[in-house]
């Protein structure tokens, strides 16, 4: 019989699991809270199990663990881990930290199929979609191991959610359970390029986590140059997707929008962006683009980016600056590449 990675089961499903081994569901509780709210991974130490449930358990089931193998600071206080997953295969996470704000951002996938032309996470191709286990793992790691206490956890590193969206909403569920990790929904943001059958699904969650979209260019001739999702998921389609998201229950949403020099920056973007926001009635997340080499982009300068906001600020749109952070150790917005560090 293969073992099951008990971090890839909800709490109903593993103590369905237990009754089929013959052992009393509520164990299933006191496990989840050894592994979720004491980051213990090792059955032998869950002291308060009988050790003869212990070897049963350790016979049918076992915790999945993802390697660190690498943990880089930056200057300005972020923190980068290179993981190895169980097939050898790299992902990279980052906590950010900005003043009582600590934000971790969370890989979904080894790669990316997508590959926007700005961004190093699909430069190497798409590898596979990351298990529940080991996007939990990410948290679990930063929680316990390196003992950092988060406040906001974001879907934004590798990979683009909604592409995984069976494993990322059942992640996103153990982390809003007050039984496994018990962080509140309104902590959690996940961003997509635009994968419209997810947007429908994630409507359909029932949690009040944010939604993030990452448009990054507010014309549809600009955007197929920019991100191949474009061309399945055409901004017209995207747009009414998002409508439809924010219809009846008060919904909001942010648009995220990487400014790459002299490319989508222009006084068109400004108001092409402009008329989106006002249509989605979203707030706008300016992002300098931070230099990967080989790509070709420019970052840029501090001036031309308070003249962006500055532009939509006129035109009564509410934006902030997202201030890239990690810069030096390659851990900013759109440099994760699960490389060797």
């Amino acid at each position: 019989m293969d073992k099951k990675d008990i971090k890839n089961l909800a709490l109903e499903e593993f103590k369905q699991e237990l009754e089929k081994i013959s052992e009393p569901s509520y164990r299933a509780e006191q496990i989840f809270s050894w592994i979720y709210k004491k980051g213990i991974e090792d059955f032998d130490a869950m002291d308060n199990l009988p050790k003869s449930f212990r070897n049963k358990l350790a016979q049918s089931f076992y915790i999945g663990a993802i390697k660190p193998l690498k943990r880089l600071k930056s200057i300005d206080g972020t923190e980068k881990v290179l993981f190895e997953l169980s097939d050898g295969n790299l992902i990279e996470t980052v906590l950010i930290c900005s003043g009582k704000r600590k934000t971790a951002c969370l890989s979904t996938q080894a790669g990316c199929k997508y590959a926007c032309a700005f961004c190093a996470s699909g430069m190497n191709g798409f590898k596979r979609n990351l298990s529940v286990s080991e996007i939990l793992s990410q948290i679990l790691y930063l929680a316990h191991s390196l003992k950092h206490g988060m406040t906001n956890f974001v879907f934004m590193g590798m990979g683009e959610p909604f592409d995984n969206y069976e494993n990322v909403s059942r992640a996103v569920r153990m982390m809003n359970s007050p039984k496994a990790m018990g962080i509140a929904a309104r902590r959690i943001t996940v961003s997509t390029s635009g994968i419209i059958p997810g947007i429908e699904k994630f409507k359909e969650l029932g949690l009040q986590v944010n939604l993030s979209i990452s448009l990054h260019a507010a014309n549809s001739g600009l955007r197929d140059k920019l991100m191949s999702v474009n061309k399945k998921y055409s901004l017209e389609e995207l747009l009414k997707a998002c409508e439809n998201y924010i219809s009846n229950d008060g919904r909001m949403l942010t648009l995220e929008y990487m400014v790459l020099k002299d490319i989508n920056d222009s006084q068109k973007d400004i108001d092409d962006l402009a008329k989106i926001a006002r249509r989605l009635k979203a707030k706008v997340n300016i992002i300098p683009y931070s230099n990967i080499p080989g790509l070709g982009f420019k970052s840029p300068l501090k001036k031309d980016i308070e003249i962006f906001k500055s532009n939509l600020l006129k035109k009564g749109i509410n934006v902030i600056v997202r201030e890239s952070k990690g810069k030096d150790i390659m851990a900013a917005c759109g440099q994760l590449a699960g490389r060797p560090i």
